[in-house]
């Protein structure tokens, strides 16, 4: 089978616009979560959230074309150009074997909001003709594809917080496999708005106060957006193009709960991340650092350090552990591609982002969670969790090439 590494990364969220700003935040575990600003926000009791602030459409799109981006698809246009950009790609021998593969949730989310407030609110009777284009969960991957001519397989994924591992996975397995040369991968999302958190409202898992993944004292998740995509390719393409390899993806696992749409199985996230431990051919003690899923809501937290220790044994005890969700809050179905920054952080600076807003233990949550202040550590592999609302479960390994 073939070797697959990544090559180039792109990111924007609510701590940066771009990759080195969003690694220097975690470094200095600084959040980005804060009083949220849109219309309606008065009305409801979740006020706080991870905002991406300074973002200049206009900036980076023409007028005419920006009419179809709703701004899930903007952060991951502008991602792509990053990731692009740093893997030196500006054209390809054969379209045809490049691809892209992108995660989201709520899809053109935004775009809804605007346009019930139109028709509900406003009394309008029409709304933009392009907002089909712009909400459909496909958005982002064909402009994407379009905007770099990639002729191969490309589609949406959408398994709730786990979609842009399920993304990175497939796009990583297809390279494997032989199936592409290259894929674009990743995912985001734009669900800060008032329609978007008044139904999150209603699962009653919000925070109104903060995010403290694995801390006693946590209440709940807070919501982010924005998104981050990678270049993936062939190893040997890699080489044979002299392209700076930015980490290796070694393995991929996927898992069914089958048991609760909304509550997470032990189980089911135990044969997630063995899994990927298997494919990578990894041994529990070779891994250094996993980031966490980490939602800072009671059962998640402790369903998965439960999951962490029945997958790796005795190794638990000297594995790092963190969520950097506290930082750039739950971004749903871009949170997976922007947390593998972290994990791209730790392999290739040895820094390991922290769990920020840890205030007191949890001994249900008695792993190393790298608390408050990241740690200069060398690491040569890591995982990255996600576990998602209906039970799928997406784990991915990573180590130095």
């Amino acid at each position: 089978m073939r070797r697959v590494v990544i090559t180039g990364a792109g990111t924007v969220n609510a701590l940066a616009h771009d990759v080195p700003g969003t690694m220097a935040a975690m470094a200095e575990g600084r959040s980005a979560i804060g009083p949220l600003a849109f219309p309606d926000v008065e009305r409801l009791t979740i006020r706080i959230g991870a905002q991406v602030r300074g973002f200049d459409p206009l900036a980076h799109f023409e007028p005419a074309k920006l009419a179809l981006y709703d701004p899930f698809t903007q952060y991951a246009l502008v991602s792509a150009r990053q990731a692009m950009a740093q893997a030196g790609l500006a054209e390809f021998a054969d379209p045809t074997r490049w691809g892209v593969i992108l995660g989201t949730a709520g899809g053109g989310n935004s775009t809804v909001n605007d346009a019930f407030r139109a028709v509900f609110a406003e009394e309008k009777n029409r709304v933009h003709p392009f907002t089909v284009p712009r909400l459909m969960n496909n958005a982002a991957t064909s402009h994407v594809s379009m905007e770099f001519g990639l002729m191969g397989p490309s589609f949406s994924v959408a398994t709730a917080c786990a979609s842009s591992n399920h993304a990175i996975g497939l796009a990583f397995q297809m390279i494997r496999a032989g199936m592409a040369e290259g894929m674009l991968a990743g995912g985001s999302e734009a669900m800060l708005n008032f329609g978007g958190l008044k139904a999150w409202e209603g699962l009653r898992v919000m925070s109104k106060d903060g995010c403290r993944p694995f801390s006693a004292t946590r209440n709940g998740m807070v919501q982010g957006e924005g998104g981050a995509v990678f270049v993936l390719e062939d190893y040997d393409h890699a080489r044979a193009r002299g392209a700076e390899i930015l980490s290796e993806i070694k393995g991929f696992a996927m898992s069914s709960d089958a048991s609760d749409i909304v509550t997470p199985s032990v189980e089911g996230a135990a044969r997630a991340i063995a899994g990927a431990l298997a494919d990578a051919r990894l041994a529990p003690e070779q891994v250094g650092y996993i980031n966490a899923h980490g939602t800072a809501t009671a059962a998640n937290d402790r369903t998965e350090c439960a999951a962490v220790r029945r997958a790796f044994g005795p190794a638990a005890d000297q594995l790092m552990m963190s969520s950097t969700k506290a930082m750039h809050g739950h971004c749903i179905g871009g949170t997976g591609a922007v947390e593998l920054i972290a994990c791209l952080m730790a392999l290739r600076a040895g820094v390991i982002a922290p769990t920020i807003g840890y205030d007191a233990p949890d001994p249900d949550c008695d792993l190393d969670v790298v608390p408050n202040t990241a740690r200069e550590v060398r690491v040569e592999s890591v995982l990255s969790n996600a576990f998602a609302f209906g039970g799928l479960n997406a784990v991915l390994a990573l180590g130095r090439v």
